[in-house]
């Protein structure tokens, strides 16, 4: 330690540890700035020092300045945390510690805190009983942007934020940006007050009208830092790469399959062709194969255009959007499995058991010619014997495969089933666009018997391509799916017992146990809804370097192999079975790609999230736009959700609409264990899964939202 006798000034370091000691023994008791500084006997010349530490310690949230001095966070209970999500009257933020829940923060206690902020949190007491908290200090400003309305206040311009503040900010210059009343905007925070309200803004860029869907959905698409552009230097490289035919070489070292009878099955739309199949009957069984565009010949590491597709990580597909991974020379070009052409596949090549169970694999580099584009609803003709000659002439060179792949998907559903995996079936909209890019149309999705034949055999190609993984002991990146925790199982339990459902008894929840209340379920009123809440209980799938398995499919092995068009860990797997075909030393393999399977599988799930939010509130924008033409209208639904201000109401084409407790007739409403909405002196009961009559009464397409009144007066469920 430095002589601070004669005036020699102590690091920052001492200072540090001096400050937390002094903090730690004092207990919850406050210490002044003065206090403080006495008791680290700071003299002149370590002042600095003094103050430099104090200022790191309170950046990094160990310690908190309150209204009397400094406390040690630690002896108060708080914690650092990152704001995770804002609505107009509260957040979320989502501690640091692993594993901890998510905090409820309402929104007098946000202290001005915004999206992705790093802040230190305080523990509140509960109404719900799960945590919440209050900020009580910012200790990292995110660089923040927010979408927003422009609205008129008083014959002046203010900016109304989508989350955040339930009053409109002032926007404080104008600058070359030129935004009118009721447009859609991208703004950033130039100032920040201490709450909110006190925020400034400037406008950074108009979208154009808010109750256009397509106009929110490009605010949406840029406030996630998405750009449907790629960088000139990505797409010249792309283009190169897709102008140049295959190399001689390439045909000369890789096993030629271009006169198997192989073709592609997608929607009739699809461009990005990444997967093609063949089979055929053998005496033990089935001979499989599952041949992938074979991106990482084309996509090699630490290029541009690898740089680009990591960053992008996947994606992304709203109404008639396409924002790609690739860029379209190669997702729609020399990388799509188009018929009659000759591509470059990753085949895995596959002998199944007549249980449909994979007894040996190989992943082989291929040239192979897709025979036809097929089409879902093409094979769901020819499947169930409605196919025109026309029709069956197209497929002529593989309609041998199209029963025998029928066949082999009926085996590979038993056999799901007898595993014990939960049959979840979440209804999907389709959205139905016109020429001008507006919503006309919201059906339910159909799901053919095609498009369970695919999903069928590329599980069984993702399972092979991970077993070879976890056999070999090569760095991976695997699609994980981990076991309910006990806290959501709990309180999925407590919430079938509410509804009268049987439930399984169980000390360790396994994929049999969901799969059972949903085989209980199946065929009465309540099993749509069982069937959301079970999805609600799981954990969120997620992509790791290690492999943990699969709950949701009840497979030990499982990753993602078949879309490296769309998809950047399919893409990094390629590249390393790649590496092994080419050379099976595990070892040199390890310690080449230890550390990328770590990065790519973070980068990965980080994108899929991004992706999945931009798609599904897209969606909704779309969805409210197509209800803007049927205001007024009514309409059957189920009760789908409940919470505290009223209960959700989903209609069979997959639209939803809140039913405001405001809309209700006066009464003291509670929120029963989130199963149903009742009076609590009252007989007046809306329970999930009650199918009641509503009316269309409000649309915001800016903010997704639909807003339903029931017709009829009074309603018991039983």
């Amino acid at each position: 330690m430095a002589n601070t006798q004669f005036g020699g000034a102590e690091s920052v370091e001492s200072y540090r540890k001096k400050i937390m000691t002094i903090l730690k023994k004092n207990g919850r008791t406050p210490l002044s700035d003065r206090e403080l500084a006495t008791k680290c006997r700071t003299n002149r010349g370590g002042a600095a020092n003094f103050r430099k530490a104090v200022d790191e310690l309170r950046h990094e949230g160990a310690i908190c300045e309150r209204r009397r001095g400094y406390v040690s966070s630690a002896n108060m209970g708080y914690y650092p945390a990152t704001i995770v999500r804002l609505s107009r009257t509260f957040g979320f933020a989502r501690p640091e510690e692993e594993g901890a829940m998510d905090v409820f923060i309402p929104g007098k206690f946000l202290q001005g805190a915004m999206t992705k902020d790093r802040v230190l949190i305080g523990n509140i007491p509960s109404r719900s009983g799960k945590p919440e908290g209050e900020v009580l200090a910012i200790l990292e400003e995110a660089d923040n942007r927010l979408t927003g309305i422009i609205v008129n206040e008083d014959g002046r311009l203010m900016f109304r934020a989508d989350t955040m503040s339930k009053t409109p900010i002032q926007i404080q210059r104008k600058d070359s940006v030129l935004y009118n009343e009721g447009e859609k905007v991208l703004a950033e925070v130039v100032y920040r007050g201490q709450r909110h309200a006190e925020h400034k803004v400037k406008i950074v860029f108009s979208f154009g009208t808010s109750t256009r869907a397509s106009v929110c959905a490009q605010a949406m698409v840029a406030l996630h830092g998405v750009t449907e552009e790629f960088p000139e230097e990505v797409v010249q490289q792309a283009d190169s790469l897709a102008n140049a035919p295959i190399p001689e070489e390439e045909y000369k070292k890789r096993l030629d399959l271009r006169d198997t009878p192989i073709f592609t099955i997608d929607s009739a739309h699809s461009k990005d062709l990444d997967d093609a199949v063949s089979l055929e009957k053998t005496e033990t069984g089935y001979k499989l194969g599952v041949h992938i565009a074979d991106v990482s010949h084309y996509v090699r590491p630490k290029t541009p255009l690898d740089e680009e597709a990591l960053r992008r990580g996947t994606s992304i597909y709203y109404a008639d959007h396409v924002i790609p991974m690739l860029p379209k020379s190669l997702s729609n070009g020399i990388c799509s499995l188009n018929p009659c052409e000759d591509r470059l596949a990753f085949s895995a090549l596959m002998e199944l058991d007549e249980k449909g169970e994979i007894v040996k694999y190989d992943f082989r580099k291929t040239v192979i010619r897709s025979a036809v584009k097929g089409v879902y609803s093409e094979v769901n003709e020819i499947l169930d014997g409605s196919a025109s000659p026309e029709l069956l002439d197209k497929y002529q060179d593989v309609v041998h495969m199209i029963p025998l792949m029928d066949e082999l998907c009926d085996i590979r559903l038993r056999e799901r089933k007898l595993r014990g995996a939960p049959e979840l079936e979440t209804a999907e909209g389709k959205l139905v666009i016109n020429e001008e890019g507006v919503c006309v149309d919201v059906v339910a999705r159909e799901r053919g018997k095609s498009e369970c034949i695919i999903e069928e055999m590329m599980l069984l190609a993702n399972e092979a391509a991970a077993k070879m993984a976890r056999e070999k002991n090569l760095p991976f990146v695997y699609r994980v799916h981990d076991k309910p925790n006990a806290e959501k199982i709990e309180n999925l339990e407590k919430i079938l017992l509410r509804l009268g459902v049987e439930v399984p008894v169980f000390t360790d929840i396994k994929p049999t146990h969901l799969a059972q209340i949903l085989d209980g379920a199946r065929g009465t009123d309540l099993y749509p809804v069982l069937n959301v809440m079970v999805l609600r209980s799981m954990a969120k799938a997620a992509y790791a370097p290690e492999p943990i398995g699969h709950f949701g499919l009840a497979l030990k092995d499982y990753a993602h192999f078949t879309s490296p068009i769309r998809r950047y860990p399919d893409l990094a797997i390629h590249r390393i079975l790649s590496s092994y075909c080419e050379n099976p030393d595990a070892g040199a393999i390890q310690e080449r790609y230890a550390a990328f399977v770590v990065q790519a599988s973070a980068q990965s799930s980080d994108t899929e999230v991004r992706a999945i939010t931009i798609e599904r509130n897209c969606d909704d924008c779309y969805k409210a736009e197509y209800m803007q033409q049927h205001l007024g209208e009514i309409f059957d639904g189920i009760v789908a959700g409940v919470t505290d201000f009223g209960f959700y109401v989903a209609l069979p084409n997959t639209v939803e609409g809140l039913v405001h407790v405001a809309s209700l007739p006066e009464s003291d409403w509670i929120n029963d264990d989130s199963i149903a909405f009742r009076e609590e002196q009252g007989t007046a009961c809306y329970r999930l899964g009650d199918t009641v009559r509503v009316q269309c009464t409000k649309i915001d397409v800016n903010s997704g939202n639909v807003d339903f009144a029931l017709v009829e007066e009074g309603h018991e469920s039983a």
